[in-house]
């Protein structure tokens, strides 16, 4: 009998990075949750999709107040990537895994003060904003430089972004997003109630759309509208696009 041995081709490990948001829980959990809960509703799509990392650094918590908060967490839709500063012991197989040698990147955490001057620079945290009603006049803000990846910009109006918003970044307002370049990352418009709002952007590649709280994703965003000029509105419950040109 002839073996006959076949080349089989290698399996290819490729090293890669991404920039994920740390989740930094606090005891009591309840009043944390709570916390984010308040965060997500102000703020639509905030955590989806996004790789996320629970630090753990300095709470003195036992595996079953953690495996109850990793389960809080996934009742959210907020899937945690890995854990950082845990003791080895709090971990379980059916766990997220043991993270180390995160290296810090901006923190997302926004002023106090809500003025349109304090604006460009704020990341989308958890800085309360008044609600929407109908009539209400907002002021609007213009940013001329490009959001960069990582950067969240929040404003209670409307936002115009003289330039790009690139893969991995976010502007969320409160009104309509006008977006004079290439939309990569996200934009989130009506986020506080105004279902009236629209998005616009130049060149559209990007990774989530959302107004008042509906949202398509890049996987749901039509072929043919990728590279277009194009707007979205919402027609009762469904939000719908078209090209501008």
């Amino acid at each position: 009998m002839t073996e006959v041995l076949t080349a089989t081709q290698p399996v290819r490990l490729k090293g890669r990075s991404f920039l994920a948001l740390v989740l930094s829980p606090e005891l009591p959990f309840a009043d944390w949750l709570k916390r984010l809960d308040d965060l997500a509703a102000r703020s639509a799509g905030f955590f989806l999709q996004r790789p996320i990392v629970l630090d753990l650094e300095n709470l003195d918590i036992d595996r079953p107040q953690l495996r109850d908060l990793l389960d809080q967490l996934g009742d959210r839709n907020v899937r945690i990537m890995g854990i950082e500063g845990a003791r080895p012991s709090l971990l379980g197989a059916d766990m997220p895994p043991a993270m180390t040698g995160g290296r810090p990147a901006s923190d997302f955490e926004a002023p106090d003060a809500d003025t349109p001057e304090t604006a460009p620079a704020r990341s989308a945290a958890s800085a309360r904003r008044p609600e929407w009603k109908p009539g209400r006049t907002v002021p609007s803000i213009i940013v001329t430089e490009p959001v960069r990846s990582g950067q969240s910009l929040m404003f209670e109006g409307d936002i115009t972004v003289v330039g790009s918003v690139a893969s991995g970044a976010e502007v969320v307002a409160g009104g309509s997003i006008h977006i004079y370049g290439t939309l990569r990352g996200r934009a989130a418009a009506g986020s506080m109630g105004d279902e009236s709002a629209r998005i616009f952007c130049r060149r559209l590649e990007a990774e989530l759309v959302a107004i008042g709280g509906y949202y398509k994703t890049s996987e749901d965003i039509e072929p043919e509208l990728r590279g277009q000029d194009v707007q979205f509105w919402l027609e009762g419950d469904s939000l719908l696009a078209s090209t501008l040109t």
